[in-house]
């Protein structure tokens, strides 16, 4: 059930950078926006299995699907930075002041939830109301940990680096085909929603099909949150929150509903049946459940 005429490619840029995305719905571009963010390694085709149904149940809303900066059609950071945490959360802020959007709805998945949760913790005037996908709070580490944490961050960012300088081989993919084997081997995704993901992330070469996401993208983070830290900033969440979460989706979302569902000021939380990516195998209920949270 798509409507493909009826969503287009959008660009935002940035004075280092552009943001792509994908957007429907209502030509209305400063009130009634729906942000969509994906998860890592995804792409704003995480989001259109349910693009027909925002158009029908969310007609008044403007729906921005980016992609996140290393993903899809956006651009790659310079080769002087680097895929911090924090720095997503400054993506966004960016995107707010340069569309000079008010208050926004966010439907964010996996670690877009994360940061998506950080923003609205830093900028409560700025968001509306958060809908989280199989996510909810932030991976974190002990304090006793710190120091191993930058340890492997700083090793996985250097081998990176040599083998990117040493013009390691790259491996490139006879066909799309191929490379949604490929993702479907390291997911629980279907063979549908693995294709849109993948036919965004790839662009072909005379080798073959290579994908667009930055390697540096798989570096080990220097740093994590601790759990108090984590536990603050869900704490400073002042919008109403919904989660919407697989019944075989990731551990960290089930262990999370105990550790940070009783933090937020107005909580509630749906199961569906699916994995990781419930809300591309439920597209369809997945909308109604965020059009009738909106509503209240």
């Amino acid at each position: 059930m798509f409507e493909s005429n009826a969503i287009a490619e959008v660009n935002y840029t940035f004075e280092t950078m552009s943001l792509q995305g994908l957007v429907c719905g209502s030509d209305d571009k400063k009130d009634n926006i729906v942000l969509c963010l994906h998860g890592w390694l995804d792409n704003a085709a995480s989001f259109l299995p349910l693009m027909p149904y925002f158009q029908t149940n969310l007609s008044n809303k403007h729906v921005v699907a980016i992609d996140w900066p290393g993903h899809g059609n956006s651009t790659h950071r310079s080769l002087d930075a680097h895929y911090h945490f924090i720095d997503w959360v400054y993506d966004l802020l960016q995107l707010f002041e340069l569309n000079q959007w008010q208050q926004v709805d966010i439907v964010a998945h996996s670690m877009g939830g994360m940061v998506a949760s950080a923003f609205a913790a830093a900028f409560p005037e700025k968001v509306k109301s958060l809908t989280l996908l199989d996510s909810i709070g932030f991976m974190s580490a002990k304090a006793e940990q710190t120091t191993q944490q930058l340890r492997d961050g700083m090793l996985s960012r250097y081998k990176n680096n040599i083998k990117q300088q040493s013009h390691t081989k790259k491996k490139f993919h006879p066909s799309t085909d191929s490379a949604v084997k490929a993702r479907l081997a390291v997911s629980d995704l279907k063979y549908q929603q693995a294709k849109l993901l993948v036919e965004r992330g790839l662009f072909e070469q005379e080798q073959g099909f290579s994908w667009r996401s930055d390697s540096r993208l798989r570096n080990t983070s220097p740093y994590r949150l601790t759990l108090k830290q984590a536990q603050q900033f869900i704490c400073d969440i002042k919008c109403p929150v919904q989660l919407i979460y697989g019944s075989k989706g990731m551990e960290l979302v089930s262990t999370g509903i105990d550790v940070f569902g009783p933090l937020f000021t107005q909580f509630s939380s749906i199961e569906l049946d699916g994995g990781h990516h419930v809300h591309m195998e439920q597209p369809q209920k997945t909308t109604e459940l965020i059009k009738h949270f909106l509503a209240e």
